[in-house]
Formats: structure tokens, C-alpha cells, sequence
């Protein structure tokens, strides 16, 4: 029996298309402002200290923000860069240069299962803050009353079983019972290893690579949680 579901974001929630074409641009427009204009603030400083400390050098102001651009280019998920880009992001969202991007059947389904007390819980390579930027200014309102928890890359990488045991540990639930939603087979791979159920969400559009070991939905109304 499922009683809590984690999802993913990014071809799983919501479109590709609205991380990339509008989140990314977004962020890579504005990242050079940002800090220069906040490179005093203890917060941001502590984070371009980490990204001398992953680039494996010291890095001055301009040094730091070029090596932020070429991670952007390359979207890595390199957890200093992801936090940036949340805080520029919740700029754009409070200026309403864009909404959160939310599949419809996501929307939906979503809040059918929180009314059936299904826990649901967000994992993404993008941060929790920006996490709880998108499902906040969401196209359907404010949705971050649906979820009880959030998990980014300081729980651990995307692709590694010891990631999710650690998030099976703080939802309190035994493994078979958390169904884990991702349209990446390598994320459900270690999902799987770790013991939660696991769906690949195959979005037409999102160029998802469909993989014969899980089972598949085209939409979230199309998820079953008999586990």
C-alpha cells in the first residue's frame, strides 16, 4: 500500500521546456547583477566560498560568476549554483515575470491524493527554496499546502541509492510504501535499490527516454498507487 509519494519536478511536474526556456535564461540574465549587488550579504558570500571550494580554487568576484555561467551552460547540479538560482528566481516570480509551470494532470492528481492523506514530498536537483518558489506561483495557485516535505542535492545526488535511504529515514515510512515519480530511469535505478516503488512519468514533448524496467504513465491520473 503507497502511503507517500515523491516526486520529481523537472519532465515529471512540470514541462522541460519551462526550466530551461524560461527558469535558466532567467537566471543566467541576471546572475552577474545578482552578485555583484549581493556579494556582501553573509548568505550569498557563504555560497560563492562554495563555489571556490567545488571549482577546487580561489576565484575573485568576476572569476566566480564566468565559472557560474559555464555551470548554467552545462547544467550541472552543483548544489551553491542551484541556491543562487533560486534566489534569483524568486525575483522574477515576485516581479510576475513568470509562473510556475504545472502539468494539469499533476495539478490534479496531486491534490486528489493529499485529500486521501497521501504524504507527498518533492526531490529535485534544483533547490528547496526554488522548489517552494514554483508550487507557491504555481499556474493553479498557491500548492505548497499539498506537500509535507522537500529534498534537494544536500540530501545527496539524484542518481545514488544512499540519497534516497536517507529520504526514506526522515518520511518515516517503510521503502515499500513511498512510490517515487521520475521521468529518469537512472533516478529510479536508485529509488528502486533503495527499496520505494517507482513509475517513469513518459511526457510526449519532454524527450523522456522510456525504459523497459519500470512501469510507465503518460500522466499523473494515469499513476496507480497499488504499489
Amino acid at each position: 500500500m503507497i502511503r507517500a509519494v515523491l516526486t520529481d519536478i523537472e519532465g515529471t511536474t512540470s514541462s522541460i521546456a519551462f526550466v530551461k526556456d524560461v527558469l535558466f535564461p532567467y537566471a543566467r540574465e541576471h546572475m552577474a547583477d545578482f552578485v555583484r549587488s549581493h556579494s556582501l550579504d553573509p548568505e550569498v558570500r557563504a555560497l560563492l566560498d562554495e563555489v571556490c571550494t567545488e571549482a577546487g580554487q580561489a576565484l575573485n568576484g568576476d572569476e566566480i560568476i564566468v565559472q557560474l555561467m559555464q555551470w548554467i551552460d552545462e547544467d550541472k547540479k552543483i548544489t551553491p549554483l542551484k541556491i543562487l538560482q533560486g534566489m534569483i528566481w524568486e525575483q522574477g516570480y515576485h516581479e510576475g515575470a513568470y509562473t510556475g509551470h504545472v502539468y494539469p494532470d499533476a495539478a490534479e492528481k496531486l491534490k486528489d491524493w493529499h485529500a486521501q492523506g497521501i504524504k507527498l514530498y518533492i526531490y529535485s536537483s534544483g533547490s528547496i527554496p526554488a522548489q517552494k518558489l514554483l508550487f507557491k506561483h504555481s499556474d493553479f495557485g498557491d500548492m505548497t499546502p499539498l506537500f509535507s516535505g522537500y529534498f534537494d542535492t544536500r540530501t545527496g545526488n539524484k542518481r545514488e541509492a544512499e540519497s534516497y535511504r536517507a529520504i526514506v529515514k526522515a518520511i518515516g515510512l517503510p521503502a515499500n510504501e513511498i512510490l517515487f515519480l521520475s521521468d529518469i530511469a537512472e533516478e529510479l535505478d536508485a529509488a528502486r535499490t533503495a527499496g520505494m516503488q517507482t513509475t517513469q512519468l513518459v511526457r510526449a514533448g519532454d524527450g523522456t527516454q522510456p525504459s523497459p524496467d519500470y512501469l510507465q504513465a503518460q500522466a499523473f491520473t494515469n499513476v496507480s498507487l497499488s504499489g
